[in-house]
């Protein structure tokens, strides 16, 4: 095919018309004889057939509006940035209001037991006691399968607060060997498989819970054993609200991420602080006898051991996968959750103020 296919033929007009003095329209013939055929009318390209006016004018303005060179670039309208949003304010991880319901609850019970009948606070503590030991049994069962008996863990560690208060120390020494004792036996009457770690859980149980709150009921034999009592329990409340505080308003560098990722050092510091600031009062105007410079230290051993009795349940319960040993209180967790840090101090306390004031 020629070049003249899609040509117009020599004599004919634009739109293929036969012009002045040219060979009517039909087949026609060059000089050779040879059948041409007839040239494809041009058609112009029209854009804008079938739409109306608004159309072709919004296509021209979007033309108009465009760049004027291939390479040059069409201008992005000016916008203003938006402000970044505010960094999100600190919350605490519990519902704040039920937590001060529920300690500011607690609190009315313990101080109308405390001043009003020793024995029913001896009552309150063995109640802490049974519920505290359930809570750790159920939670070792549920996450690690171990069946510590609950039954001689209860009977004895509730045996273990009265002798403390009744015998004193002795009493709560034999009263342990006892409960240890029934726990080794008690797990007999079931098949041997786990029976080591049971038993070897059962014990650390009654060291751990009952035990260590014997000192409490051992504190209260005093003549002011009230008001040793009261100060125990305010420092070890003093510290633990220090912490948060401080840690949650300047807390930065982490204490122990690996066991407690929530506490600092920063917190830590202010546990010291409000601790010891409280023994200081306490010492001066509660304990017969008492110094402030006494409170100081007490504070200080005070906010120590509650700390270290915190990271102690924290590596519990992170080896155990959860976040609170119950939710009978709340705002707190469980009884354990609040039993944390005060069981370590008993000990603490109890020894610190008969160094200091004595026994009686």
């Amino acid at each position: 095919m020629n070049d003249s296919s899609w040509g117009a033929p020599q004599g004919a007009g634009y739109w293929g018309a036969p012009e002045m003095g040219a060979a009517p329209a039909g087949p026609a013939y060059d000089v050779h004889g040879a059948q041409q055929t007839r040239p494809m009318p041009i058609v112009p390209d029209v854009p804008d057939a079938g739409r109306d006016a608004d159309d072709r004018n919004r296509d021209a303005a979007a033309r108009v509006g465009g760049p004027l060179f291939r390479d040059e670039k069409p201008q992005e309208p000016m916008s203003t940035p938006l402000p970044s949003p505010p960094p999100p304010k600190k919350r605490a991880g519990r519902d704040l209001r039920a937590a001060i319901g529920v300690g500011l609850g607690l609190g009315a019970v313990v101080a109308g037991s405390l001043f009003v009948v020793k024995a029913a606070f001896v009552g309150v503590v063995v109640v802490a006691v049974v519920v505290g030991l359930w809570e750790l049994t159920s939670r070792l069962k549920e996450r690690k399968g171990i069946n510590a008996p609950l039954v001689p863990l209860a009977v004895g560690g509730a045996a273990m607060v009265v002798a403390g208060y009744v015998r004193d120390a002795e009493g709560a020494w034999v009263a342990m060997a006892l409960t240890a004792l029934a726990v080794l036996v008690w797990r007999m009457t079931e098949p041997p498989d786990g029976y080591l770690k049971d038993v070897t859980a059962g014990v650390f149980a009654v060291f751990y819970v009952p035990f260590l709150a014997t000192f409490v009921s051992m504190m209260l034999t005093a003549d002011d054993g009230s008001w040793r009592v009261l100060t125990f329990l305010l420092l070890t409340v003093v510290a633990d609200t220090g912490a948060y505080a401080v840690g949650w308003r300047f807390g930065t560098h982490k204490l122990a991420p690996r066991i407690s990722p929530g506490k600092t050092r920063e917190g830590l510091l202010g546990a010291i602080g409000f601790a010891m600031v409280a023994g200081a009062l306490c010492m001066e105007f509660l304990i017969d006898d008492g110094r402030w410079w006494q409170g100081l230290l007490l504070g200080l051993a005070v906010a120590a051991s509650a700390t270290l009795g915190d990271l102690g349940e924290s590596m519990i319960k992170r080896d155990l996968g959860i976040k609170d040993m119950g939710t009978l209180l709340p705002g707190h967790g469980g009884i354990m959750d609040r039993l944390d840090s005060l069981l370590p101090t008993a000990p603490v306390v109890w020894l610190l103020l008969v160094l200091f004031v004595g026994s009686g």
